[in-house]
């Protein structure tokens, strides 16, 4: 095991600059997700830390030692790639042990290894089969073994769920997470789904255009996002943005949309520069209820969508549309008024000018 440091890492090609001045720290058995869109740099970043692309510019620490001008295969790492990168004519066996053959490990000693990382995963049954015999979900696991024996520094995982159905994400998912449990390595996980990233690390990194936009844990990166980019990018639902003025009544903050006031709650002392200001309120679905007691909104109910367990509703409010995620019991009337208590304890307001967090 072993930290990662990331200091002022660069990647330009040409005139185009794909990864800006990235700091990172991860501590020893950590798991950091790089989480963003398509094209924000996530894979990039992931293949400099691996050795597979210099960068332009900065320093990657392993541990103690600086990796600019390792090799790959001297950076003591394993990947697991998107599309597994099995051997289709060796069996499971072979594929797993394969790396520890080119480093000429002993036949007993790579055997014990395949083993082992059979059992971990739960796949002592399949090492005689071949891959093209598999599932995608059992290739998945092969890949993650070949991974595993080589007993690595740092895991580095490149969007490896992507192939596989929503069901065998799932699963997938959950094996991945009590891998990590079991054998305490430090991981770096690309992905662009928010939901492998708040169940799966322990800190998640938010990207969008070369440029981290919020380094945290999961829950304050949900409770507390940096700008309205992170606030809109977590959670599904994502969250509501309402925008409004900001005013002082009676001492209290209140924001004004339309002809409607919404009370807020006692709020740090940044927010009071804002006031006479717009500002845009970050709200999450599940902070909406039906009860009567303190703050609320009412709209007009636009659509109502059953999901099973929740009813989404989508209100119109002053012009503006706002989703709430109700109990599956509600049933809210097509074109009807409904007025939804709010808990502004959760509410975040944001500078629309900057996008940043007030």
């Amino acid at each position: 095991m072993a930290t990662l440091s990331i200091n002022g890492v660069r990647k330009s090609y040409g005139s185009l600059e794909v990864l800006s001045n990235i700091d990172l720290e991860l501590e020893d058995g950590g798991f950091l997700v790089l989480l963003g869109p398509s094209g924000c740099g996530k894979s990039t970043l992931l293949s400099i830390i691996a050795g597979l692309e210099p960068s332009s510019g900065g320093d990657i620490f392993i541990g103690e030692r600086k990796m600019n001008d390792v090799h790959p295969k001297d950076r003591n790492i394993a990947m697991v790639f998107q599309s597994y990168a099995l051997y289709p004519t060796m069996p499971v066996r072979r594929n797993i042990g394969f790396g520890l053959e080119m480093r000429k490990v002993p036949q007993g000693e790579r055997d014990a290894a395949v083993q082992k990382a059979a059992e971990l995963l739960q796949i002592e049954h399949l090492l005689d089969r071949k891959p093209g015999q598999l599932s995608g979900g059992q290739r998945q696991r092969v890949a993650m073994g070949r991974a595993i024996v080589r007993d690595p520094d740092l895991f580095l995982f490149d969007e490896p769920l992507s192939n596989l159905d929503a069901k065998l994400r799932v699963e997938m998912r959950t094996e991945i997470k009590r891998l990590h449990d079991r054998l305490g390595t430090s991981v770096v996980y690309v992905t662009h789904d928010q939901v492998e990233a708040m169940t799966l690390g322990t800190k998640v990194a938010v990207m969008r255009n070369g440029i981290i936009q919020q380094l945290a844990d999961p829950q304050t990166i949900y409770e507390k996002p940096a700008n309205m980019f992170v606030a809109g990018f977590i959670g599904s639902p994502t969250m509501n943005f309402l925008s409004g003025r900001l005013e002082e009544q009676d001492g209290a903050l209140a924001l004004r949309y339309g002809d409607s006031v919404l009370a807020l709650p006692d709020t740090e002392a940044s927010a009071r520069p804002f006031i006479g200001r717009e500002v845009v309120a970050g709200i999450r679905p599940e902070t909406f209820s039906t009860h009567s007691d303190g703050p609320s909104l009412t709209g007009t109910v636009d659509v109502v969508e059953p999901t099973g367990p929740d009813t989404m509703v989508v209100l119109n409010v002053a012009g503006q549309m706002i989703t709430a995620r109700l109990g599956s019991r509600d049933r809210p009337v097509l074109g009807a008024p409904m007025t939804l208590a709010v808990d502004t304890s959760a509410l975040n307001l944001f500078d629309p000018e900057s996008g940043n967090r007030i």
